[in-house]
């Protein structure tokens, strides 16, 4: 019994250990085994979510979800490591990949081997379990800004200058404020930080999107 993963994965029979992983982190854009997509990772809410970045073959839709609702749903953007929990003493995280080839839900980690590369495995019906190796594409991805929307962060404000004042003969006379420096000339384009969304990169946060946002799939 063989199952792909749209990520890649191959669930087989026989599997060889995971190489012992370094302290590192699994955020970021990976290539998938077989080159066909990336794959976004970030921490959203606490858990690593993992969502399609990118698509050797543009277009592709979710046509074999059970839910009627999702069949036509675009697979760029699509969440496939779903809510992935940081096990206690290791860098490895579990939950669940979404496979686009049957519509179905499995158990599977993630591991960190060095700073370029990420192991992941997964299992069907808990036993019969495969992995394979991602590649790195893009750099780490600092922490959402979704996350601390969501926790509440104060927002920083900013308060008008006070107007200084000279003393002549007791009496205060006030003083106009320096006039503030001149804003640089605004360039043609600026530079996309890791993740965000952009002319060239149309998922952009994975945490801001509604699959994900909503803890949902």
């Amino acid at each position: 019994m063989r199952l792909a993963l749209y990520t890649g994965l191959i669930l087989a029979g026989g599997f060889t250990g995971l190489t012992p992983a370094l302290a590192a982190d699994p955020t970021g854009d990976w290539r998938v085994a077989d080159a066909v997509a990336n794959i976004r990772v970030a921490q959203c809410n606490g858990s690593m979510w993992g969502a399609v970045s990118w698509e050797k073959q543009p277009g592709g839709r979710d046509e074999y979800n059970p839910d009627a609702s999702k069949k036509t749903r675009p697979t760029l953007g699509m969440a496939t490591l779903i809510d992935m929990k940081k096990k206690p003493g290791v860098d490895q995280w579990e939950g669940q990949v979404y496979n686009a080839k049957d519509g179905q839900l499995y158990s599977a980690t993630i591991t960190p081997v060095g700073t370029d590369q990420l192991e992941i495995k997964g299992c069907v019906m808990g036993f019969l379990c495969g992995g394979e190796t991602w590649t790195r594409v893009a750099p780490p991805i600092p922490l959402s800004t979704a996350n601390a929307m969501a926790k509440g962060a104060p927002k920083p404000t900013s308060a008008a200058p006070k107007a200084q004042g000279t003393t002549t003969s007791g009496t205060t006379v006030a003083t106009a404020p320096a006039p503030a420096p001149a804003a640089a000339p605004k360039t043609a384009a600026t530079t996309a930080k890791p993740g965000q969304k952009n002319a060239a990169d149309l998922v952009g946060d994975i945490c801001l999107l509604p699959e994900i946002a909503g803890f949902a799939h």
